[in-house]
Protein backbone atom coordinates (compact mmCIF):
# COMPACT_ATOMS: atom_id res chain seq x y z
CA UNK A 1 0.00 0.00 0.00
CA UNK A 2 1.84 3.36 -0.83
CA UNK A 3 2.54 5.53 1.76
CA UNK A 4 0.85 8.96 0.45
CA UNK A 5 -1.70 8.70 -2.65
CA UNK A 6 -3.64 11.60 -4.41
CA UNK A 7 -6.86 10.99 -6.43
CA UNK A 8 -8.24 13.71 -8.81
CA UNK A 9 -11.88 14.48 -9.90
CA UNK A 10 -13.24 16.83 -12.69
CA UNK A 11 -13.93 16.78 -16.15
CA UNK A 12 -12.51 18.64 -19.47
CA UNK A 13 -15.30 21.07 -19.52
CA UNK A 14 -16.83 21.00 -16.35
CA UNK A 15 -16.34 23.46 -13.48
CA UNK A 16 -13.14 22.69 -11.66
CA UNK A 17 -10.83 20.27 -11.40
CA UNK A 18 -9.78 18.59 -7.49
CA UNK A 19 -7.23 16.45 -6.57
CA UNK A 20 -7.59 15.35 -2.40
CA UNK A 21 -4.03 14.08 -1.34
CA UNK A 22 -3.61 11.61 1.40
CA UNK A 23 -0.93 10.98 3.82
CA UNK A 24 1.10 13.88 3.39
CA UNK A 25 3.46 14.47 6.87
CA UNK A 26 2.20 17.72 8.84
CA UNK A 27 4.50 20.74 8.96
CA UNK A 28 5.62 20.58 5.51
CA UNK A 29 5.54 24.91 3.90
CA UNK A 30 3.87 24.81 1.10
CA UNK A 31 4.09 27.63 -1.56
CA UNK A 32 1.36 28.28 -4.01
CA UNK A 33 2.75 29.99 -6.04
CA UNK A 34 5.21 27.33 -6.75
CA UNK A 35 2.42 25.32 -7.48
CA UNK A 36 0.99 27.96 -9.83
CA UNK A 37 4.32 27.97 -11.34
CA UNK A 38 4.55 24.53 -12.34
CA UNK A 39 0.63 24.83 -13.59
CA UNK A 40 1.90 27.09 -16.32
CA UNK A 41 4.96 25.33 -16.80
CA UNK A 42 2.28 22.72 -18.29
CA UNK A 43 0.22 25.34 -20.44
CA UNK A 44 3.64 26.56 -22.28
CA UNK A 45 5.10 24.72 -25.36
CA UNK A 46 5.37 25.09 -28.88
CA UNK A 47 2.55 23.52 -30.47
CA UNK A 48 -0.33 23.79 -27.74
CA UNK A 49 -3.79 24.53 -29.22
CA UNK A 50 -6.67 27.39 -28.50
CA UNK A 51 -7.59 26.24 -25.05
CA UNK A 52 -4.39 27.47 -23.06
CA UNK A 53 -5.43 30.77 -24.53
CA UNK A 54 -8.39 30.85 -22.30
CA UNK A 55 -7.36 28.86 -19.25
CA UNK A 56 -5.05 30.45 -16.93
CA UNK A 57 -4.37 27.63 -14.06
CA UNK A 58 -4.66 28.65 -10.35
CA UNK A 59 -4.85 26.50 -7.59
CA UNK A 60 -7.35 26.48 -4.53
CA UNK A 61 -6.11 25.44 -1.27
CA UNK A 62 -9.17 24.36 0.07
CA UNK A 63 -8.32 21.62 3.35
CA UNK A 64 -5.77 20.39 4.96
CA UNK A 65 -3.00 23.65 5.32
CA UNK A 66 -3.26 25.70 7.82
CA UNK A 67 -1.31 29.37 8.21
CA UNK A 68 0.88 27.63 5.15
CA UNK A 69 1.71 24.22 6.61
CA UNK A 70 0.44 20.97 6.02
CA UNK A 71 -1.37 19.77 9.01
CA UNK A 72 -1.16 16.18 8.23
CA UNK A 73 -5.48 15.96 7.17
CA UNK A 74 -6.31 15.26 3.45
CA UNK A 75 -5.36 18.26 1.37
CA UNK A 76 -8.11 19.61 -1.20
CA UNK A 77 -6.66 21.24 -4.41
CA UNK A 78 -8.92 23.13 -6.63
CA UNK A 79 -7.97 24.64 -10.89
CA UNK A 80 -11.22 26.34 -12.11
CA UNK A 81 -11.93 25.89 -15.53
CA UNK A 82 -12.45 29.10 -17.21
CA UNK A 83 -13.76 27.23 -20.26
CA UNK A 84 -16.39 26.11 -17.79
CA UNK A 85 -18.49 29.37 -18.51
CA UNK A 86 -18.41 28.58 -22.19
CA UNK A 87 -20.23 25.65 -21.66
CA UNK A 88 -22.41 25.83 -18.56
CA UNK A 89 -25.86 26.48 -20.15
CA UNK A 90 -25.43 23.67 -22.52
CA UNK A 91 -23.80 21.00 -19.92
CA UNK A 92 -26.65 22.15 -17.29
CA UNK A 93 -29.43 21.96 -19.90
CA UNK A 94 -28.48 18.79 -21.28
CA UNK A 95 -28.48 20.50 -24.72
CA UNK A 96 -24.63 18.99 -26.03
CA UNK A 97 -25.37 17.03 -28.61
CA UNK A 98 -24.06 13.48 -28.79
CA UNK A 99 -20.69 12.17 -29.62
CA UNK A 100 -21.41 8.96 -31.86
CA UNK A 101 -18.38 8.95 -33.73
CA UNK A 102 -15.52 7.48 -31.89
CA UNK A 103 -12.14 8.84 -32.78
CA UNK A 104 -9.06 6.48 -33.53
CA UNK A 105 -6.55 6.67 -30.78
CA UNK A 106 -8.73 7.80 -28.08
CA UNK A 107 -10.35 6.19 -25.05
CA UNK A 108 -14.00 6.82 -26.99
CA UNK A 109 -14.75 3.54 -28.33
CA UNK A 110 -13.19 1.59 -25.50
CA UNK A 111 -15.12 3.74 -22.87
CA UNK A 112 -18.11 3.52 -24.55
CA UNK A 113 -18.74 -0.33 -24.90
CA UNK A 114 -17.05 -0.78 -21.52
CA UNK A 115 -20.09 1.40 -20.04
CA UNK A 116 -22.94 1.09 -21.85
CA UNK A 117 -23.13 4.34 -23.37
CA UNK A 118 -24.17 5.62 -26.65
CA UNK A 119 -22.30 8.95 -26.47
CA UNK A 120 -18.72 9.57 -26.06
CA UNK A 121 -18.95 13.07 -24.44
CA UNK A 122 -19.07 11.28 -20.67
CA UNK A 123 -15.83 9.22 -21.48
CA UNK A 124 -13.48 12.65 -23.65
CA UNK A 125 -14.68 14.27 -20.83
CA UNK A 126 -12.84 12.64 -17.89
CA UNK A 127 -10.12 11.08 -20.27
CA UNK A 128 -8.84 14.44 -21.53
CA UNK A 129 -5.24 15.17 -20.62
CA UNK A 130 -6.85 18.28 -19.13
CA UNK A 131 -7.03 16.26 -15.62
CA UNK A 132 -2.94 16.30 -15.59
CA UNK A 133 -3.70 20.03 -14.74
CA UNK A 134 -4.52 18.08 -11.00
CA UNK A 135 -1.58 15.89 -11.02
CA UNK A 136 0.88 18.56 -11.66
CA UNK A 137 -0.80 20.26 -8.64
CA UNK A 138 -0.05 17.76 -6.52
CA UNK A 139 3.43 16.37 -7.83
CA UNK A 140 4.26 20.22 -6.72
CA UNK A 141 3.71 19.24 -3.31
CA UNK A 142 5.42 15.78 -3.73
CA UNK A 143 8.18 18.44 -5.15
CA UNK A 144 8.01 20.66 -2.23
CA UNK A 145 8.82 17.61 0.23
CA UNK A 146 11.69 16.42 -2.01
CA UNK A 147 13.70 19.43 -1.99
CA UNK A 148 13.07 19.86 1.47
CA UNK A 149 15.57 16.71 1.77
CA UNK A 150 17.77 17.55 -0.84
CA UNK A 151 16.34 16.00 -3.59
CA UNK A 152 15.21 18.30 -6.83
CA UNK A 153 13.68 17.46 -10.55
CA UNK A 154 13.76 18.69 -13.97
CA UNK A 155 12.97 17.09 -17.75
CA UNK A 156 13.60 18.37 -21.33
CA UNK A 157 12.61 17.61 -24.72
CA UNK A 158 14.84 15.30 -26.22
CA UNK A 159 12.90 14.13 -29.47
CA UNK A 160 9.92 15.50 -31.35
CA UNK A 161 8.77 14.11 -34.80
CA UNK A 162 11.58 12.29 -35.12
CA UNK A 163 13.77 15.17 -35.15
CA UNK A 164 16.63 13.62 -31.90
CA UNK A 165 18.62 16.34 -29.94
CA UNK A 166 21.92 15.30 -28.93
CA UNK A 167 22.11 15.86 -25.47
CA UNK A 168 24.67 18.40 -24.43
CA UNK A 169 27.55 16.69 -21.14
CA UNK A 170 26.54 19.48 -18.90
CA UNK A 171 25.08 19.60 -15.42
CA UNK A 172 21.77 18.27 -15.23
CA UNK A 173 20.75 21.96 -13.42
CA UNK A 174 22.61 23.54 -16.57
CA UNK A 175 20.64 21.28 -18.87
CA UNK A 176 16.82 22.10 -16.92
CA UNK A 177 17.62 25.67 -17.23
CA UNK A 178 18.45 25.93 -20.98
CA UNK A 179 15.31 23.67 -21.38
CA UNK A 180 12.96 26.38 -19.80
CA UNK A 181 14.30 28.59 -21.87
CA UNK A 182 12.81 26.72 -25.06
CA UNK A 183 9.90 26.84 -25.91
CA UNK A 184 10.11 22.82 -26.75
CA UNK A 185 12.12 22.28 -23.77
CA UNK A 186 15.04 20.93 -25.64
CA UNK A 187 18.33 22.19 -24.19
CA UNK A 188 20.33 22.02 -27.54
CA UNK A 189 19.05 25.29 -29.17
CA UNK A 190 19.57 24.19 -32.74
CA UNK A 191 17.86 21.12 -32.34
CA UNK A 192 14.97 23.08 -30.70
CA UNK A 193 14.69 25.36 -33.90
CA UNK A 194 14.02 22.49 -36.08
CA UNK A 195 11.92 20.63 -33.95
CA UNK A 196 9.76 24.35 -34.04
CA UNK A 197 9.54 23.99 -37.87
CA UNK A 198 8.24 19.98 -37.68
CA UNK A 199 5.27 21.52 -35.36
CA UNK A 200 4.69 24.07 -37.98
CA UNK A 201 4.32 21.96 -41.00
CA UNK A 202 2.34 19.29 -39.12
CA UNK A 203 -0.07 22.02 -38.34
CA UNK A 204 -0.12 23.25 -42.12
CA UNK A 205 -0.97 19.74 -42.87
CA UNK A 206 -3.34 19.21 -40.58
CA UNK A 207 -1.61 16.49 -38.82
CA UNK A 208 0.24 16.34 -35.20
CA UNK A 209 3.46 14.83 -33.84
CA UNK A 210 4.45 13.27 -30.88
CA UNK A 211 8.14 12.41 -29.42
CA UNK A 212 10.47 11.55 -26.21
CA UNK A 213 11.14 13.34 -22.98
CA UNK A 214 13.19 12.72 -19.70
CA UNK A 215 12.65 13.44 -16.59
CA UNK A 216 15.69 13.05 -13.82
CA UNK A 217 15.91 13.55 -10.09
CA UNK A 218 19.20 14.40 -7.81
CA UNK A 219 19.66 13.91 -5.10
CA UNK A 220 17.84 10.36 -4.55
CA UNK A 221 19.23 8.62 -1.54
CA UNK A 222 20.30 5.00 -1.98
CA UNK A 223 17.58 2.45 -0.76
CA UNK A 224 14.06 3.60 -1.88
CA UNK A 225 11.89 1.10 -3.30
CA UNK A 226 12.85 -2.64 -2.55
CA UNK A 227 13.60 -5.99 -4.48
CA UNK A 228 11.41 -8.07 -2.54
CA UNK A 229 7.68 -7.97 -3.50
CA UNK A 230 7.29 -7.15 -7.73
CA UNK A 231 4.75 -3.97 -6.90
CA UNK A 232 7.48 -2.58 -3.78
CA UNK A 233 10.17 -2.35 -7.15
CA UNK A 234 10.92 1.47 -8.20
CA UNK A 235 11.20 0.72 -11.75
CA UNK A 236 7.87 -0.61 -11.76
CA UNK A 237 6.14 1.73 -9.66
CA UNK A 238 7.81 4.80 -12.42
CA UNK A 239 7.31 3.04 -15.17
CA UNK A 240 3.41 2.47 -14.33
CA UNK A 241 3.24 6.07 -12.78
CA UNK A 242 4.65 7.56 -16.14
CA UNK A 243 2.32 5.75 -18.62
CA UNK A 244 -0.52 6.73 -17.00
CA UNK A 245 -0.36 10.00 -18.71
CA UNK A 246 -2.56 10.29 -21.35
CA UNK A 247 -0.97 9.66 -24.88
CA UNK A 248 2.35 7.90 -23.26
CA UNK A 249 3.06 4.61 -24.96
CA UNK A 250 7.04 3.50 -23.50
CA UNK A 251 8.46 4.17 -20.33
CA UNK A 252 12.87 3.44 -20.12
CA UNK A 253 14.99 3.97 -17.00
CA UNK A 254 17.98 5.08 -18.34
CA UNK A 255 19.12 4.44 -21.98
CA UNK A 256 17.36 1.05 -21.60
CA UNK A 257 16.75 0.16 -24.86
CA UNK A 258 20.15 1.07 -25.87
CA UNK A 259 21.43 -0.97 -23.48
CA UNK A 260 19.48 -3.86 -24.69
CA UNK A 261 21.49 -3.64 -27.85
CA UNK A 262 24.70 -3.51 -25.96
CA UNK A 263 27.36 -6.40 -24.06
CA UNK A 264 26.68 -6.65 -20.34
CA UNK A 265 30.03 -5.19 -19.90
CA UNK A 266 29.73 -2.59 -21.63
CA UNK A 267 26.17 -1.88 -19.91
CA UNK A 268 26.46 -2.01 -15.84
CA UNK A 269 27.71 0.85 -14.05
CA UNK A 270 31.60 0.16 -11.90
CA UNK A 271 31.58 0.72 -8.37
CA UNK A 272 34.82 2.52 -7.62
CA UNK A 273 36.35 3.96 -4.60
CA UNK A 274 35.50 7.26 -3.60
CA UNK A 275 37.62 9.14 -0.34
CA UNK A 276 34.74 11.30 0.21
CA UNK A 277 31.54 9.44 -0.35
CA UNK A 278 32.55 5.74 -0.18
CA UNK A 279 31.97 5.00 -3.44
CA UNK A 280 31.12 6.11 -6.71
CA UNK A 281 29.86 4.70 -10.32
CA UNK A 282 31.77 5.72 -13.36
CA UNK A 283 28.67 5.71 -15.58
CA UNK A 284 24.68 5.74 -14.91
CA UNK A 285 23.46 3.29 -17.51
CA UNK A 286 21.00 1.74 -15.01
CA UNK A 287 19.36 5.44 -14.65
CA UNK A 288 19.76 5.57 -10.99
CA UNK A 289 18.32 1.95 -9.54
CA UNK A 290 18.81 -1.18 -9.64
CA UNK A 291 17.22 -4.13 -8.34
CA UNK A 292 14.09 -2.01 -7.89
CA UNK A 293 16.07 0.15 -5.07
CA UNK A 294 17.65 3.97 -5.96
CA UNK A 295 21.05 3.25 -6.13
CA UNK A 296 22.59 6.80 -5.19
CA UNK A 297 23.19 7.95 -8.94
CA UNK A 298 19.96 10.27 -10.46
CA UNK A 299 17.52 8.97 -11.17
CA UNK A 300 16.77 9.35 -15.07
CA UNK A 301 13.23 8.03 -17.05
CA UNK A 302 12.29 8.73 -20.48
CA UNK A 303 9.00 8.47 -21.77
CA UNK A 304 7.66 8.13 -25.33
CA UNK A 305 4.16 10.22 -26.42
CA UNK A 306 2.49 9.28 -29.47
CA UNK A 307 0.80 11.99 -32.11
CA UNK A 308 -2.10 13.61 -30.24
CA UNK A 309 -5.00 11.87 -31.89
CA UNK A 310 -7.27 14.45 -32.34
CA UNK A 311 -6.27 15.56 -36.06
CA UNK A 312 -7.62 18.76 -38.16
CA UNK A 313 -7.63 15.65 -40.99
CA UNK A 314 -10.45 13.42 -40.64
CA UNK A 315 -9.80 10.22 -40.29
CA UNK A 316 -11.80 7.09 -40.68
CA UNK A 317 -14.54 5.47 -37.90
CA UNK A 318 -17.82 3.97 -37.56
CA UNK A 319 -21.11 6.04 -36.73
CA UNK A 320 -22.21 3.87 -33.28
CA UNK A 321 -25.74 4.94 -33.92
CA UNK A 322 -26.33 3.83 -37.18
CA UNK A 323 -23.46 1.19 -37.92
CA UNK A 324 -22.37 2.98 -40.86
CA UNK A 325 -19.05 4.22 -41.61
CA UNK A 326 -18.31 8.16 -40.95
CA UNK A 327 -15.30 10.28 -40.31
CA UNK A 328 -14.18 11.75 -37.13
CA UNK A 329 -15.29 15.50 -36.84
CA UNK A 330 -11.91 17.95 -35.87
CA UNK A 331 -12.29 18.75 -31.76
CA UNK A 332 -10.01 21.64 -30.54
CA UNK A 333 -6.84 20.44 -29.78
CA UNK A 334 -2.76 20.76 -29.64
CA UNK A 335 -0.41 20.00 -32.13
CA UNK A 336 1.95 19.16 -30.30
CA UNK A 337 2.12 18.52 -25.90
CA UNK A 338 5.30 17.17 -25.67
CA UNK A 339 6.87 19.58 -23.97
CA UNK A 340 3.45 20.14 -21.39
CA UNK A 341 3.75 16.18 -21.09
CA UNK A 342 7.36 16.63 -19.61
CA UNK A 343 5.92 18.70 -16.73
CA UNK A 344 2.99 16.24 -15.58
CA UNK A 345 6.04 13.60 -16.11
CA UNK A 346 7.69 15.70 -13.78
CA UNK A 347 4.67 15.35 -11.34
CA UNK A 348 4.58 12.01 -11.51
CA UNK A 349 8.02 11.00 -10.81
CA UNK A 350 8.07 13.43 -7.60
CA UNK A 351 5.11 11.81 -6.61
CA UNK A 352 6.50 8.26 -7.02
CA UNK A 353 9.53 9.59 -5.58
CA UNK A 354 8.21 11.07 -2.26
CA UNK A 355 5.71 8.04 -1.82
CA UNK A 356 8.99 6.01 -1.61
CA UNK A 357 10.93 8.63 0.81
CA UNK A 358 7.66 8.66 3.47
CA UNK A 359 8.02 4.72 2.99
CA UNK A 360 11.58 4.73 3.90
CA UNK A 361 11.81 6.98 6.47
CA UNK A 362 8.23 6.53 7.95
CA UNK A 363 6.93 9.99 10.82
CA UNK A 364 3.71 11.60 10.72
CA UNK A 365 5.47 15.26 10.28
CA UNK A 366 8.64 16.77 8.56
CA UNK A 367 10.38 17.04 11.58
CA UNK A 368 10.00 12.83 12.47
CA UNK A 369 10.75 12.22 8.69
CA UNK A 370 14.27 14.46 8.81
CA UNK A 371 15.12 12.75 12.51
CA UNK A 372 14.85 9.32 10.35
CA UNK A 373 16.41 11.08 7.90
CA UNK A 374 19.64 12.18 9.70
CA UNK A 375 19.82 8.83 11.70
CA UNK A 376 20.06 6.94 8.26
CA UNK A 377 21.88 9.38 6.13
CA UNK A 378 24.14 11.85 7.70
CA UNK A 379 25.70 9.61 10.45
Amino acid sequence: MSAIRFLTAGESHGPALIAIVEGFPAGLTVDEEAIDRDLARRQAGYGRGGRMAIERDHVEVLSGVIAGRTTGAPIALRIENRDWENWRARWEAGDLPPLTVPRPGHADYAGMIKYGLTDARPILERASARETAARVAAGALAKELLSSFGINLGSWVSEIGGIAATIPDLPLRELWERAEKSDVRCPDEETGRQMQEAIDAAREVGDSLGGVFAVVADGVPVGLGSHVHWERRLDGRLAAALMSIPAIKGVEIGPAFTNARQLGTKVHDEILPDEREGTQRATNRAGGIEGGMTNGEPVIVHAAMKPIPTTVTAQRSIDLATGKPAQTRYQRSDVCAVPAAAIVGEAMLAWVLADALVEKLGGDSVTEMRAHWEKTYEK
